[in-house]
């Protein structure tokens, strides 16, 4: 099993649009601080910039992260 720590790279599951004009998608994401093994504190990068979600929980859901899959 995986866990959290500062540096880190995973992905955060962006919300997308209520209307449907914007997708939810995988974006990467470092950890910049752990909270405990299932909640962190993240800089999200997207390609227009990033930002800093904080208290951010374990999940597939939209507003998540999630370690990256193996391939």
């Amino acid at each position: 099993m995986q866990h959290p720590s500062v540096g880190r790279i995973v992905h955060y599951q962006s919300y997308g649009t209520p209307g449907g004009e914007y997708k939810s998608e995988p974006r990467a994401a470092i950890i910049t601080q752990v909270h405990n093994a299932t909640c962190v504190d993240l800089c999200v990068l997207n390609p227009t910039g990033m930002f800093f979600n904080l208290n951010v929980v374990q999940g597939q859901e939209g507003g998540k992260w999630d370690w990256p899959p193996r391939v």
